[in-house]
């Protein structure tokens, strides 16, 4: 039963039983497939419910709207070919706004500027009719729940000179009228005042800007009913520590939510007085951690601009609620969400009974479910080929690298019985937070028979401020302590007796396939072959493209990180083992003259390699179709079996 106070329901819960499992690995052309359901939620009035589809292995999505009191009825479909439909957002019982995008040049303009353009449409499903509108590449500020006929547009205005700028990236927002296409400008963005945030009623709330005199950032509030933005926070451009705005204060007025680091090593969540611009309490903090975010109420339409809890990543993702309604509504969930590992409610309607449900775990790559009537039934999932006990199980590790510190990542451990070969997958970044549940790759590489360590290695930014400038405070440990930190990490598997030592490889995509061009150049080599995608090959190339945007801790970071770092190109006369390299020809990150200027220099030093090159590929996984991963995993699994070392891998 689930009770909150909008409803008490009884709800049935309906399955069909998994097959038994397989021996054989599953085909690479299930893994290549695109998720074939996505963006499920139901409408405000809870009549209607919508998702994207993919019908067959190399189609685009088409949006389909049901009767959600009866799903086996006929559904609306659009299709907006030439255009994809790349997600979608309800903004009224009958509206939908769409967004689109298509390919529009055969070459990247530059750096960060890739091949394709979006759009925005409006789909009326009762009159069945759309409406396309002509910005370009907009992005959606906020829905309004009180004012259906509008939303907030936001740009990047171009013109935009000067270094402060180009690092700040201000936006100008407008107001979009949804029934005429009229745009009415709300702020035009400049340097004092470059992103703001608004609520539900679109009005503007917070911001963040920017002070060249002593060269600070500065956070403004706007207390409700006021035109007036007032200074509440000032950080200087060299710091860095976190500070972000998450919302209004659940209870306290003129009071906000921040996630914060205050002097602290770990980023915790604290109250913060607008008036008497301060930190109050923490309101939720870890010492093993950061704090990621908050969690905003299920509910957008009744309980707009509620936070009932905080999250932070671990083992997996968790909500440390301080909402008991909202607690007591999830774990009720978890009860009846078969396999419940990573879930959340990902639409609710306005009266708060209808919802649906997404659950994400290693044994399920995301299942969507609607609870409607009192009735929870399974929708679909989003790779209905896979059955849960032929996928593999992640476990969250710890191991010590040679120096003493504590290393933590997540081991896929395949099906059989060790010693198990092992493909080390380094994260891309490496200034990010990962988070491992259903991976892909790692998935793909179990089922294939590899064990997978994906480590979380020095930089990563999800073990407090320490951990993540050891990167780069002492000069850049790329290819130095960040690379032992993976090698060690294979290494401790060997140890345990999980890895057979003469059967271990890496492979990595943007800076995890620079992690892997570094690996293959090791003297004290412990891999038997490489596939790096994407890569990173001249750390000075790479980092020419943006340093004229870098200021204060961003530039320390980014130029500690590659100007100090070991470079593959200068490493590419070391090379000592196998090389697959992997790259899309329309890489707007980490563009195609990367891989063409190392290959230059394997070749001028006799050094063998095979190249796949994935055209029409961007650096990204939303541009990475069916074409593009089939043939990649054909790739990959080929070279670890025929040519990764004596007798593969």
């Amino acid at each position: 039963m689930i009770k909150n106070k909008h409803f008490i329901v009884l709800f049935t819960l309906i399955l069909s039983p998994f097959a038994t499992a397989k021996i054989e690995p599953y085909p690479l052309e299930y893994w290549a497939l695109r998720d074939v359901i996505s963006n499920v939620s139901v409408s405000p009035d809870g009549e209607h419910l919508a998702m994207l589809k993919i019908e067959f292995k190399d189609a685009d999505p088409v949006l389909e709207v049901y009767d959600a009191s009866d799903l086996s009825k006929k559904p609306f479909r659009l299709n907006a070919d030439p255009m994809e439909i790349t997600g979608f957002s309800w903004v009224s019982d009958n509206n939908i706004i769409i967004n689109l995008r298509q390919q529009v040049r055969d070459r990247i303009d530059g750096f960060n500027q890739g091949v394709y353009e979006g759009r925005l449409a409006l789909l009326d499903i009762e009159k069945e009719e759309i409406k396309q509108f002509n910005e370009t590449s907009p992005s959606i500020a906020g829905l309004l729940p009180n004012e259906p006929d509008k939303i907030i547009l936001s740009f990047l205005p171009g013109g935009q000179d000067g270094i402060v700028n180009r690092a700040l990236r201000p936006r100008t927002y407008y107001e979009l009228n949804l029934r005429n296409g009229r745009k009415k400008l709300i702020i035009q963005g400049n340097m004092r005042l470059a992103q703001v945030q608004f609520d539900a009623e679109g009005n503007p709330i917070t911001a963040v800007g920017f002070d060249l005199g002593p060269n600070e950032r500065i956070w403004y509030y706007r207390e409700p009913g006021t035109s007036e933005w007032q200074e509440i926070y000032r950080q200087h451009e060299d710091s860095f520590e976190t500070f972000s705005i998450q919302g209004k204060h659940p209870s306290k007025e003129n009071w906000l939510l921040v996630v914060a680091n205050n002097g602290r090593d770990k980023i915790a969540l604290w109250e913060f007085d607008t008036q008497n611009k301060r930190f109050g309490e923490i309101i939720y903090a870890r010492s093993d951690v950061n704090i990621r975010g908050v969690q905003s109420h299920s509910n957008d339409w009744s309980e707009p601009d509620v936070i009932v809890g905080a999250t932070y990543y671990k083992d997996k993702p968790h909500i440390e609620f301080f909402d008991e309604t909202e607690a007591a509504t999830f774990a009720q969930l978890e009860g009846v969400v078969p396999n419940a590992h990573t879930f959340f409610i990902s639409s609710r309607s306005r009266d708060g009974a209808t919802l649906t449900v997404f659950n994400i775990a290693p044994n399920d790559p995301g299942t969507h479910y609607l609870l409607k009537d009192g009735r929870f039934q399974k929708i679909g999932s989003v790779q209905p080929l896979f059955e849960a006990e032929q996928l593999a199980n992640v476990e969250y590790i710890t191991y010590t690298a040679r120096d003493g510190r504590e290393i933590t990542a997540f081991l896929t451990t395949p099906k059989g019985e060790p010693p198990f070969p092992l493909v080390v997958v380094p994260h891309g970044g490496p200034f990010i937070s990962e988070m491992v549940v259903f991976d892909e790759w790692g998935q793909m590489l179990a089922n294939n028979g590899y064990m997978v360590l994906q480590p979380q290695y020095r930089g990563s930014t999800n073990y407090g401020l320490e951990f993540y400038k050891s990167a780069f405070i002492e000069g850049g440990q790329g290819g130095r302590k960040m690379q032992d930190d993976k090698d060690d990490g294979a290494l401790h598997l060997v140890e345990q007796g999980l890895v057979d030592k003469d059967r271990i490889a890496m492979f990595g995509w943007s800076y995890g396939g620079y992690a892997a061009l570094i690996a293959a150049a090791r003297q004290q080599q412990i891999y038997q072959c490489v596939i790096a995608g994407a890569a990173v090959t001249d750390n000075i190339y790479q980092v020419n493209f943006y340093r004229d945007r870098l200021r204060g801790a961003q530039k320390a970071e980014q130029l500690g990180m590659w100007t100090e770092s070991i470079s593959p190109i200068e490493e590419a006369e070391n090379v000592n083992v196998p090389m697959l390299l992997i790259h899309g020809d329309v890489d707007q990150r980490v563009p195609i003259g990367h891989i063409r200027r190392y290959r230059d220099e394997l070749e001028k030093n006799n050094k063998p390699y095979e190249y796949v090159e994935l055209e029409g590929a961007d650096h990204f996984g939303s541009t990475l179709f069916y074409d593009h991963q089939i043939k990649m995993y054909e790739a990959m699994i080929g070279f670890f079996r025929e040519d990764c070392g004596p007798g593969g891998l």
